[in-house]
């Protein structure tokens, strides 16, 4: 029995990053003397096993068979003959198919070492084709080592729009496909994710909602081109600069899709059929979206004109606002928001930005100002009970709004 290491771990210690988790390979052996080695079974279609000390992962070399459609549709054999070299030659990308033995050397049928000189992306083998999961594998890898000065080989961007011409997208499953999508969206050039999968028509089938946008010639809006995919991969990088939380980035894309509101207002013949706020839920729940990141979406997209706009909106109806989105039990909302009505999706010239006026600081100075209202004094000072406790305190909350206000703009 042989064990190597391989994968990740390999390929990140050639280019000098961190390494996250450690995998490995068992040459010559079988279920029965790993678990009798104390290591824990937990695959499911092949073995998988856990060290009993490390708790790292080991599986048995093995080989695959397409023998099906989709990523399940593979027959797997792991019996003790099956080589090192037959195991490697099954994975993605030729910088993910190095192993190093347990004396730091390496082994490299497969010139991944060289690949990764050359600062390439390259497939293993025409098997590569056999799961679509690979595509979004591929475009994740991109977004991490873009800027390590990495891109993808014709070859490879050519199967993988083989994948997509042979309809195997279709078999992803939810789960995979959020998961690929978190790793993109929380890399170092999460744009890159987006643009790879258009480059290999595989965005309509992930992102359907993008690739509309994408295709769309908007003459009524101030862009270079009527271009909108360039302006979204632009705008994204931007913001994702200065903002890592994988919430606020993904809500930046759905912020983006406001785009199908504002043609929509100014066409109606030509998008009439489109509902705008179905459209964010349809995409969040198609994708499996966390709670968390599903409700600060949905904020941020039906409220965008609104926070754009706040200083033109009556102090009523920004207090009725925070009430909706129940910003008095999650104060950490209004940064988010802050966060995120600092970029205006369209350009400068647009009339609905407020690029000139500093929403973010105005959100959290107003959140301050209207929860200094007790609601403990309103119902020992004035005696109220049920609905009309909520009722005094919206007045007050507003009347001291519009206080402010009158302040501020006196000041000015």
């Amino acid at each position: 029995m042989k064990i190597y290491l391989v994968g990740g771990a390999v390929r990140d210690f050639l280019l000098k990053l961190p390494i996250k988790d450690r995998d490995w390979v068992v040459v010559g052996s079988s279920p029965k003397k790993l678990i009798d080695k104390g290591f824990k079974q937990v695959g499911k279609d092949f073995p998988v096993f856990l060290h009993p000390k490390t708790f790292e992962e080991y599986a048995l070399a093995r080989t695959e068979k397409k023998v099906g459609t989709g990523y399940k549709g593979f027959q797997t054999n792991y019996s003790k003959k099956i080589t090192l070299n037959e195991d490697l030659i099954r994975r993605d990308l030729t910088i993910n198919s190095i192993a190093q033995d347990k004396y730091g050397n390496f082994i490299d049928p497969y010139n991944g070492i060289k690949d990764i000189k050359l600062r390439i992306l390259r497939h293993v083998s025409k098997a590569f084709q056999e799961d679509p999961l690979r595509i979004l594998r591929v475009a994740r890898f991109l977004s991490q080592l873009s800027h390590l000065g990495f891109r993808i080989s014709n070859k490879t961007i050519k199967l993988m729009k083989n994948i997509v011409k042979n309809k195997e997208m279709s078999f992803l499953t939810k789960d995979r496909i959020w998961n690929e999508t978190k790793k993109a969206l929380m890399s170092y050039s999460p744009h890159i994710y987006f643009y790879i999968l258009k480059k290999c028509n595989a965005l309509s089938f992930i992102f359907p909602e993008l690739n509309f946008l994408y295709n769309l010639k908007i003459k009524y809006l101030p862009l270079k081109n009527n271009n909108l995919e360039n302006h979204f991969l632009f705008s994204f990088s931007n913001f994702s600069k200065n903002n890592l939380n994988l919430d606020l980035r993904f809500s930046f894309i759905c912020q983006f899709l406001i785009y199908y509101k504002y043609i929509y207002k100014i066409d109606n013949k030509f998008n009439n059929n489109i509902d705008y706020s179905n459209l964010i839920k349809n995409m969040l729940i198609r994708l499996n979206v966390p709670v968390y990141i599903r409700k600060l979406s949905i904020i941020i997209s039906n409220n965008y004109f609104f926070l754009h706009n706040i200083f033109l909106k009556s102090s009523k109806d920004i207090v009725i606002l925070f009430d909706k989105i129940d910003i008095w039990r999650n104060p950490y909302r209004i940064i988010q928001l802050g966060i995120l009505s600092k970029y205006c999706i369209f350009f400068s010239k647009c009339k609905y930005s407020c690029s000139n006026y500093n929403i973010k600081n105005f959100l959290k100075i107003i959140f301050i100002l209207l929860n200094s209202i007790s609601i403990s004094w309103i119902v020992n000072t004035c005696g109220l009970k049920g609905y009309n406790i909520k009722k005094e305190l919206i007045r007050l909350r507003v009347l001291l709004l519009d206080i402010y206000r009158l302040k501020i703009y006196l000041i000015k």
